[in-house]
């Protein structure tokens, strides 16, 4: 039977996908796409996306190698204060990214808390580093994918763990060869995502490692620093980040919409 569309829904709907779709279309609409190519190879726009691409996969791949050991601890209650620890882990998705730099700072800054004594025993410091920008989006986008994990963890049947377990298999090979794959689908879904969040990453970068061309001057802040003089170049490189964005709503379609087949054999 055909559901039917109330009237009182269908106003306030219509009028919020407005408000989320027109800004996105008139951004497409402003493109200057005579000179589209232009601006997209220019040393300027390549630099920008070489280092958004380096650093969100590296910052992807530490919040992995520790994030995920994290989001198992936390689903079995492993450490003491879980409840706790939790809610400090999932603080960075609530921060403003400007608060999110200032702590950085303090804490891995020249004068920081940890990177106070690295600078007084090597001289080298995060800030204004490329290594700063992989420090921003690895703690801004950790979350998501601990998030993302624990969930799973929680959700999943332990009898196979614990079967393993009885035969002699370490907690390592339970890890890596049965949990571990067991929830390889929220494993893509929140590697993905984190990934998506640390290149976007704007507030905190800018804040901590600074707006440096070639070395901390990801693709967000080459468009920040293109809209005070080249709007152009701005809509241009806004467009690019705007279609990586879709491209991973759509890879993840899967995990986060279910699909028709799915709600036919509910």
């Amino acid at each position: 039977m055909t559901t039917k569309r109330p009237a009182f829904l269908m106003i306030p709907g219509i009028i919020a996908i407005a408000f989320l779709v027109i800004p996105l279309l008139a951004l497409i609409s402003d493109a200057p796409w005579s000179a589209f190519s232009g601006i997209l190879s220019s040393p300027t726009a390549l630099d920008a996306l070489r280092l958004s691409l380096i650093t969100s996969v590296v910052a992807t791949i530490v919040a992995t190698l520790v994030g995920a050991p994290l989001a198992w601890l936390l689903a079995r209650d492993s450490l003491p204060g879980t409840r706790l620890i939790r809610a400090l882990v999932i603080v960075p998705l609530l921060l403003p990214p400007v608060v999110s730099g200032v702590a950085l700072l303090s804490a891995f800054g020249r004068r920081g808390l940890i990177g106070g004594a690295i600078y007084d025993a090597t001289r080298w410091q995060f800030p204004f580093s490329t290594a700063g920008v992989v420090l921003a989006g690895t703690f801004v986008a950790m979350p998501f994918l601990v998030i993302t994990l624990e969930g799973a963890f929680r959700s999943q049947d332990r009898e196979i763990e614990e079967a393993a377990a009885v035969d002699g298999a370490t907690p390592r090979m339970i890890f890596l060869r049965i949990t571990l794959p067991l929830v390889l689908p929220a494993l893509l879904a929140g590697i993905t995502l984190t990934w998506a969040r640390a290149i976007g990453e704007f507030g905190a970068t800018i804040t901590f490692a600074g707006n440096l061309e070639g070395t901390t001057q990801t693709m967000p802040l080459a468009v920040y620093t293109a809209l005070e003089s080249d709007r152009d170049s701005a809509v241009a490189l806004s467009i690019m980040l705007l279609v990586v964005a879709v491209a991973i709503l759509v890879s993840l379609r899967g995990y986060y919409l279910p699909t028709r087949t799915d709600r036919t054999t509910r």
